[in-house]
């Protein structure tokens, strides 16, 4: 997913204080030294992160049109790094409703995109899996809208790479657990659908 993928706010403004270059030199943290500097704070951080990962996504999609849905992608995402689940709890994690999401599961089965597994928890149930052709068509995708914004990065050194490639493994680290709160929030309004911002995944 590109929220998955390259975030260029936190890039901008996260700093590891002991990045290596690929000389393998110790490059020294480019957080000011001033004492009379201050760090972002987190939340401003967390809405630049959020504001910037959108542009990202919508200059990718306009970069690279589809006539996928984005919803169409998030499923997949959803499935490829998530595993099989029932509809309903497919629907809110791809934030769409029920209705909208039998429809696009219906589609993605036509297309052999997505395959039907039995539920352990229940016999009379089934969940939705990712079946090689969806899996392989997300991959394909995601490749081609890393291809579309490459040009917008090149040039960057081993320093800044490697700042992006950290930056992406905290928020990969933090989002895999989901807080207390954030859990209780989220199950509100999470069968609500909200608006499409281009990339979907």
């Amino acid at each position: 997913m590109l929220i998955d993928d390259v975030s260029l706010s936190v890039a901008e403004n996260l700093s590891v204080a002991e990045n290596q270059s690929a000389s393998g030199k110790r490059v020294e943290s480019t957080v000011p030294a001033n004492p009379g500097a201050t760090v972002p704070e987190l939340h401003e951080l967390l809405g630049d992160l959020i504001s910037t990962t959108h542009r990202l996504t919508r200059l990718a999609a306009q970069a690279y049109p589809n006539s996928e849905s984005p919803a169409v992608w998030r499923t997949l995402s959803v499935l490829t790094s998530m595993g099989p689940m029932r509809l309903g709890e497919l629907a809110k994690h791809s934030r769409v409703s029920q209705p909208t999401m039998t429809k696009i599961v219906r589609n993605l089965d036509s297309v052999d995109w997505i395959r039907r597994v039995a539920d352990t928890d229940d016999a009379r149930a089934w969940q939705i899996a990712a079946a090689p052709l969806g899996e392989q068509a997300l991959t394909e995708w995601r490749s081609r809208l890393a291809d579309v914004l490459v040009p917008y990065f090149e040039g960057l050194d081993a320093i800044d790479l490697h700042s992006m490639q950290r930056a992406i493994q905290i928020i990969q680290e933090r989002i895999a657990v989901r807080p207390e709160s954030a859990s209780r929030s989220g199950s509100a309004s999470a069968s609500e659908s909200v608006p499409d911002d281009g990339a979907g995944a």
